[in-house]
């Protein structure tokens, strides 16, 4: 599934400038561009949050 950058940010529970910022930081793989859309995959967002649970366990 593939998601909008609301969508996304959402998911992650940030506004979407923060998201937006997140992207631009590398801390979200880029959008794949679809025409002039920009889409996230579900899977690499919760791969991010997956991440971010993995760092605070260390």
């Amino acid at each position: 599934m593939l998601l909008t950058d609301r969508e996304s940010a959402a998911l992650l529970h940030v506004a979407v400038s923060t998201f937006r910022r997140y992207v631009t930081k590398g801390l979200v793989p880029p959008p794949i561009k679809l025409g002039g859309a920009s889409r996230w995959p579900q899977s690499e967002i919760l791969a991010v949050i997956e991440a971010a649970k993995d760092a605070r366990a260390r």
